[in-house]
């Protein structure tokens, strides 16, 4: 009886040491003064049910959260960090799965790609940076909209053959041959894929294996054709990875390059870290850190159709485009624009919520009928209940009741 004891008041000091009380990020606002501030109350919002979501995540009762925002009326009326020792939760996991990507990769692999590494997540190297993961894919979608618009990509039905002279070889099948950018920027290439029967951290998963390989392109082009192009929907991070090598021949730089240049310097995102793969080729399907500020900001510009204060980033046109239903992905109703998820609520109104969404808890959020942005940033890679987006989305939207009956 007394080692029980014992044992659970060492587990209660663990549990409080692991999720402790939310942090305020007190020099944020001198760090990143170009956001606004309202309460709750002057946005129409109910503060208390905020609160209560807000307690939860500090008691640990959806997971791991580091970061909760919302956003209203373009200003932020609600955001709480909270203090999580991924080092203790990661201690010995961490170096169990450097032995297997060791094991399986040998000298490709790379703790970059180990997620239980602390020094690559969820934060990039103890700074405010938090990996966003596959929300990456909806920032590259935006960096689409640019390049089109200034003509250094000739348009959404290009094939992508002509792109990959090195790799000609492995085109040809002539179904493969007629794959289109809008086919990539869809998810409905028809490669063979498949990232879902085993989990990120497992090797058999075709996007792990594919991080922990030397020649990324051609580990996601060598699969044959399942499907006819344009024609089914499955989820390939390796898609996004082929437009990472097509915009920077188009552009004639590395993306993390054109990004900064064309949408974070414009939006005054200045600090930012981007993966790079073993070739040199900007990791575009999930290597972008942002502070939660900034992931914000690329929430807010596509609720305000592409622009930003004053400058209009993205053509005209171009966030109608992308949350066009183009595919469907045979989720719960949930349809795929331009990488980026288009989630049914509301009961089938026919309103749609545009969903960046990301491994580990990575989401955000963008409600054009309430204009509304909600951020989360979390590592929820344990063996421990995930809140869903649309669980989250519907509790902010409790607080916004008034706002959801008028």
């Amino acid at each position: 009886m007394k080692d029980m004891l014992i044992i659970s008041l060492v587990l209660l000091l663990f549990s409080l040491h692991v999720v402790g009380n939310p942090v305020e990020v007190k020099n944020i606002a001198n760090k990143n003064n170009d956001w606004s501030l309202s309460s709750p109350e002057e946005r129409g919002a109910d503060v208390a049910v905020l609160e209560t979501l807000n307690q939860e995540f500090q008691d640990g009762k959806h997971g791991y959260v580091d970061s909760f925002l919302v956003i209203k009326g373009g200003d932020i009326i609600f955001e709480k960090y909270y203090d999580i020792d991924y080092f203790t939760l990661t201690k010995s996991s961490k170096f169990e799965q450097a032995k297997i990507m060791q094991k399986n990769y040998g000298d490709f692999a790379t703790a970059q790609y180990n997620y239980h590494d602390t020094d690559w997540h969820p934060f990039y190297r103890d700074t405010e940076l938090h990996t966003i993961q596959s929300v990456t894919k909806s920032v590259t979608s935006a960096l689409y909209g640019i390049a089109i618009n200034r003509g250094e990509i000739t348009g959404l039905d290009a094939k992508i053959v002509g792109y990959f002279p090195e790799y000609s070889s492995l085109f040809s099948d002539p179904i493969k041959q007629s794959i289109t950018i809008r086919d990539l920027l869809t998810m409905t290439a028809g490669i063979k894929w498949d990232e879902f029967t085993h989990a990120y951290t497992d090797p058999l998963n075709d996007a792990a294996s594919m991080e922990s390989s030397d020649d990324w392109l051609r580990f996601i082009l060598s699969p044959p054709m399942e499907d006819e192009p344009g024609k089914k929907f499955v989820y390939n991070s390796g898609i996004t990875i082929l437009l990472s090598h097509i915009l920077q021949v188009s552009v004639n730089m590395s993306v993390d390059e054109y990004a900064k240049k064309y949408l974070f310097e414009p939006m005054g995102i200045k600090n930012f870290y981007w993966k790079k793969t073993p070739r040199g080729l900007t990791d575009t399907e999930g290597g972008l850190y942002l502070s939660s500020r900034d992931f914000a900001k690329i929430g807010l510009l596509y609720l305000n159709n592409g622009r930003w204060q004053q400058n209009q980033i993205l053509p005209k046109g171009w966030v109608t485009s992308t949350m066009t239903p183009a595919a469907d992905t045979g989720y719960s109703g949930n349809k795929y624009g331009f990488q980026w998820w288009l989630i049914p609520y509301e009961d089938g109104k026919g309103e749609w919520m545009y969903s960046g969404s990301g491994y580990g808890g990575q989401y955000l959020l963008i409600i054009p009928e309430h204009d509304l942005v909600m951020v989360f940033n979390g590592w929820n890679i344990f063996d421990i209940s995930r809140p869903t987006k649309e669980y989250l989305s519907s509790r902010v939207l409790k607080a916004l009741d008034r706002d959801v009956r008028d």
